[in-house]
């Protein structure tokens, strides 16, 4: 069988790959990335970089361009082959990875290069790369016991295929809701955009009204604007209770699988020497201890919290005194303030919508990146898709050298998981005298085109394209040579959000939004009056924003710090208790969001979803230099990208951010930016 997976090609032949492609692929490039690793130790005694770090390193870039398509089909284009097969593998892709970080021939071979005379001689790249080799090994269980290292395999193991249930089960119960409204009028207030998804939806699946469903702009449309509140309440009830045991499916309840998740964590943090897993997670991050961590949030509470009571007595008034309400519930909140915001502001986001069509913010966020470091970004036809939504681009600099390309996909679908990401499909690096070019995956999920109107996005959703095309940045416009530090390899997971939370500060400025809006039917820029209410209304409920994402920072890293074997995860418990420190809104008993909060129980940020904030004063203190010196100041682009963008993760992070700035970051630009008062 000829295996799309197993040809070397530039990129991913999406319209050959089948689910029966997978295992043996994947099987197969193990073997060898085994059979390489143990005949560079048997065929030297002296280590070099060129000896044995480099082949290494060629046989793992092979495995990941084969692994990273198919774990992208698996997020965008989910089947039950697909996911079969990508489950199948996670377990082999997890004992390879153990067994290479317990490898004591490997360990000691790295050992003798970091200590030989040609370290020395080495790039700033390679020594880091070899460092935080060293580092992987000892949390890998390298000097552990043999039944140790057994039983970390195990748990690692065991970790990868819970958090893929985990995910497949948000997938499932995401995809499972929908109904069917049938009278119009009970979904009056809707704006005529979502009555147009709605009535689409309903014909795709062959019925006749109006559909709306889980997916989130159905779901923040209802929410946002529907009038009928029990609607509100069935539609708010069903979402918060996805994949427990309140959801419509037992089978999809991630009640167990949440516990011993955080049971294998902890145990896995014990195994190697850590008092729990929040110690373990900030061995490889910025900060250096828990208390570091749960200080810096409380601080951040502290000064947050007056302005969050505000904000919700401010809209428990309104809501009283201009609609009757007496009891504000959780599937109030968003309608409510939506009201108070055209009340307060006279802004309504639907008619921002209309000066935000796709195609032209993509156009602007291209100019803003050739304002800023100088380089071209164009549209190619010619690549091999996997839907008809996928666009792709290329990325030239001033030198017209490439630099990058990416997939762009933008709109929601099912059997596409939920949220906005970047991901690396090929990453940087040196090949003799020729360099890889890196490739990206950019994935959205906002309200595809409706009728005859092309897509247009809510200013959220500009901010969201502008936030992960930052992280698309860092992957593609790295200058490193060198897999392991390339991109966005071996940044400080706390750094990492960086580059893309600074790309959304110009998604404020009138002068770059000149370069992104029109209105989609006459072509007309954005009115100076809209602009100047969209800028009132930017830091409108910023309180309460701020103590919800502190919320589920400190949650996060509390249920990783305090978790005890004889007592279990007590998540809903810890949860309560850090409502009741942090939050101005509790929501009802039923409530299960801790069951869908993929980003930490089958994402990256467990016991790190702490580094959005962390970033976000490193972002906001770094993009306070633009407004010193310009938005488009090129100097201070170039600083940027040579300093950030361009060096991956080979510095420390505190290095480079200090390299730019001139100083460590301080926390009083965040503030400002969200209009709270220092």
């Amino acid at each position: 069988m000829n295996n799309p997976l197993l040809e070397i090609t530039e990129l991913p032949q999406f319209s050959k790959i089948k689910a029966e492609h997978i295992v043996p692929a994947i099987t197969q490039l193990l073997d060898d990335a085994r059979n390489v690793v143990k005949c560079s130790l048997e065929a030297n005694t002296d280590y070099t970089w060129e000896n044995l770090v480099e082949p290494v390193e060629e046989i793992e870039d092979r495995l990941n361009k084969a692994w990273s398509p198919v774990g992208h089909l698996n997020g965008v284009l989910n089947s039950d082959e697909l996911r079969d097969a990508y489950n199948a593998c996670l377990p082999k892709l997890s004992e390879y990875s153990t067994e290479m970080g317990q490898n004591k021939d490997l360990f000691n071979a790295y050992q003798t290069i970091a200590n030989s005379a040609e370290f020395e001689s080495l790039e700033t790249a390679q020594k880091k790369i070899i460092d935080n080799a060293l580092k992987d090994f000892r949390l890998s269980g390298i000097d552990l016991d043999s039944d140790k290292q057994q039983r970390y395999k195990e748990i690692s193991q065991q970790l990868s295929e819970l958090c893929s249930r985990y995910s497949d089960n948000v997938l499932d119960a995401t995809n499972a809701w929908t109904k069917i409204i049938s009278d119009e009028n009970e979904l009056q207030g809707l704006p005529e955009s979502a009555m147009i998804q709605a009535k689409q939806s309903a014909e795709m699946a062959e019925k006749e009204g109006w559909l709306i469903s889980l997916q989130f702009p159905s779901y923040i449309a209802v929410m946002t604007y529907a009038d009928n509140r029990e609607l509100r309440h069935e539609h708010y009830q069903a979402f918060a209770t996805r994949a427990s045991e309140l959801g419509a499916n037992p089978d999809w309840d991630n009640s167990d699988i949440m516990e011993k998740v955080l049971s294998l964590r902890h145990e896995k943090a014990q195994l190697l020497g850590f008092a729990n897993y929040a110690e373990l997670s900030l061995a490889t991050k910025m900060a250096n201890k828990p208390n570091d961590v749960t200080l810096f949030l409380e601080d951040l509470a502290e000064k947050s919290l007056p302005q969050a009571r505000q904000d919700l007595r401010e809209l428990e008034q309104f809501a009283l005194q201009e609609h009757g309400l007496e009891e504000l519930e959780a599937w109030d909140v968003g309608y409510y303030s939506e009201k108070m915001r055209q009340h307060r502001y006279q802004l309504s986001q639907e008619e921002v919508k209309t000066y935000f069509p796709a195609a032209k913010v993509i156009q602007g966020l291209f100019a803003v990146v050739n304002n800023l470091y100088g380089l071209q970004i164009s549209e190619t036809n010619e690549f091999d898709s996997y839907h008809s939504d996928v666009q792709f681009f290329e990325i030239k600099d001033k030198d017209d050298a490439v630099r990058g390309r990416f997939y762009l996909d933008l709109y929601a679908r099912a059997k596409k998981r939920g949220g906005a990401w970047m991901d690396d499909c090929v990453v940087r690096k040196k090949i003799a005298d020729e360099i890889q070019i890196p490739v990206a995956y950019l994935t959205c999920n906002f309200t595809p085109p409706a009728g005859d109107s092309p897509a247009l996005l809510t200013h959220d959703e500009v901010t969201t394209l502008f936030h992960e095309f930052g992280h698309g940045l860092q992957h593609m416009l790295t200058q490193v040579d060198y897999l392991g530090v390339s991109g966005i390899n071996g940044v400080e997971w706390d750094a990492v959000e960086l580059p893309s939370q600074i790309m959304e500060n110009w998604c404020w400025e009138k002068q770059a939004l000149a370069l992104m809006s029109a209105h989609y039917e006459t072509g007309e820029p954005l009115p100076a009056e809209l602009f100047n209410k969209m800028i009132a209304a930017k830091n409108f409920q910023a309180g309460m924003m701020m103590v919800r994402q502190l919320e589920f920072s400190l949650f996060d890293f509390k249920i990783h710090q305090a978790f005890d074997p004889e007592q279990g995860g007590r998540i809903y418990e810890i949860l309560g208790e850090i409502r009741e420190q942090v939050s101005v809104i509790l929501p009802p008993e039923f409530n299960r969001f801790a069951h869908a909060f993929s980003h930490i129980f089958a994402g990256g940020y467990a016991a790190g979803y702490y580094s959005y904030k962390w970033a976000e004063v490193l972002s906001s203190d770094a993009y306070s230099l633009f407004e010193e010196n310009g938005i488009f100041d090129r100097e201070t682009g170039e600083a940027f990208l040579t300093h950030i963008l361009e060096k991956g993760g080979s510095a420390d992070a505190m290095e480079l951010f200090k390299n730019f700035r001139g100083r460590e970051p301080e926390i009083d630009a965040l503030l400002r930016h969200n209009g709270i008062a220092v």
